[in-house]
């Protein structure tokens, strides 16, 4: 058996964002959101099912999936495969107009309902820290305390996430293991496969069960997606590597008065060409 790379949108929104996702999205977000003392999630609504095999242009390197719980509370699940210039911001922005634009104009800020941002990552976001799972809410900066729930932001980093299948015992765990590792998978694993809801998660995204309509979008999606990584991979190379130049010809001017050409540029790294035109470009020289 072959399985779609759920990190991409095709594949996502068809197991968590389509019509018959209703029993998977359950369990999937039993398994995500902690309760603090309330009862599991038992219905929910998704919004703006997904139509498959419709496909809308590949200009965005996310996709999210929304849901209203059967308490109320907003829930958007996100799945950001590039680590794009405003992607922190955007994530912020999106939980804050889903809270905001619930009220009608006049009606009592009483009714707003709070508002989770569930986001996994196919990058690292947060250096400092080896967790893979990091949650935040409004709290008091000096006593911690806490304003309220109503805006809850949690991010899965799934590059940190390194527990082997043999290893797996949480529920959690297994569905943090489905996302990352579902494509390059060639058979149902037992210990996944005894969750009934991650099991019919794998049956939704076996390619054997696929028009070749469906395969085509999927493919052209990741050959998308492929390219985006290294489009952004060179530039941050070309980045570098103009940085670290700049660096040696700082380092070579403050030793024009110093040494002779030659062994600026062997101490530097620059060539001799390159250091003559310094020297040229000198302050005070002509």
């Amino acid at each position: 058996m072959r399985f779609l790379d759920v990190k991409t949108d095709y594949a996502f929104k068809r197991v968590f964002g389509s019509e018959g996702s209703k029993p998977i999205l359950v369990g999937f977000l039993n398994a995500m959101l902690e309760y603090d003392g309330e009862r599991a999630i038992v219905d929910l609504t998704i919004v703006d099912p997904y139509q498959i095999p419709m496909l809308k242009g590949m200009k965005d390197t996310f996709v999210d999936v929304k849901a209203i719980l059967a308490s109320g509370k907003h829930v958007i699940i996100e799945m950001q495969v590039l680590n794009v210039a405003g992607f922190e911001k955007r994530i912020l922005h999106n939980a804050a107009k889903q809270y905001a634009t619930q009220l009608q104009k006049g009606e009592d800020y009483t009714l707003l309902n709070p508002v989770i941002a569930l986001t996994f990552t196919d990058f690292s976001m947060f250096d400092d820290s080896a967790e893979y799972i990091s949650r935040f809410r409004l709290v008091e900066r000096n006593r911690f305390i806490e304003y309220g729930d109503d805006v809850e932001l949690i991010f899965v980093e799934l590059p940190k996430f390194t527990l082997e299948l043999q290893n797996l015992h949480s529920i959690q765990d297994k569905w943090i293991y489905f996302i990352k590792n579902a494509g390059s998978l060639e058979y149902i694993p037992d210990n996944l496969a005894s969750d009934p809801c991650i099991n019919e998660a794998f049956t939704q995204i076996n390619e054997a069960a696929m028009t070749r309509e469906e395969l085509e979008i999927q493919f052209k999606r990741r050959d998308f997606i492929i390219m985006q990584r290294g489009s952004l991979m060179l530039a941050e190379t070309r980045g570098m590597e103009k940085g670290m130049e700049k660096a040696r010809e700082e380092v070579a001017r403050k030793l024009l008065d110093i040494l002779d050409d030659a062994t600026i540029a062997d101490k530097t790294g620059l060539s001799v060409d390159q250091v003559r035109q310094l020297r040229i470009g000198a302050p005070g020289r002509i």
